[in-house]
């Protein structure tokens, strides 16, 4: 739970305006990624990515683009499945076979 008021305090400043402050929390961010693992960041990432305000969208793009650059080889296996259709294969079957 101490993580979870933490992570609050500090995507409550991902919005400021100010360069060293957004910088700051891009890197506290990027401590989180290190300390909880990738995935646990995707999800709370994943929540703003389609947010209808640009102004968010574009914080957590950011966020997103900086997490696929550092770890996308963990992000696989944390991606929502997708079934098929008739013209795409969506489904990752070797990692179903491990699993």
């Amino acid at each position: 739970k101490q993580w979870y008021q933490r992570r609050v305090a500090i995507t409550a400043g991902i919005f400021e305006t100010s360069p060293h402050v957004i910088n700051a929390v891009i890197e506290a961010i990027e401590g989180l990624r290190c300390a909880l693992g990738p995935v646990k960041v995707l999800q709370y990432t994943l929540q703003g990515l389609f947010h209808p305000a640009r102004k968010v969208r574009d914080v957590y793009w950011k966020v997103y683009n900086g997490l696929y650059i550092s770890a996308q080889d963990a992000l696989v296996p944390a991606f929502p499945r997708i079934p098929d259709d008739e013209k795409n294969s969506y489904i990752r079957h070797e990692l179903e076979y491990f699993l």
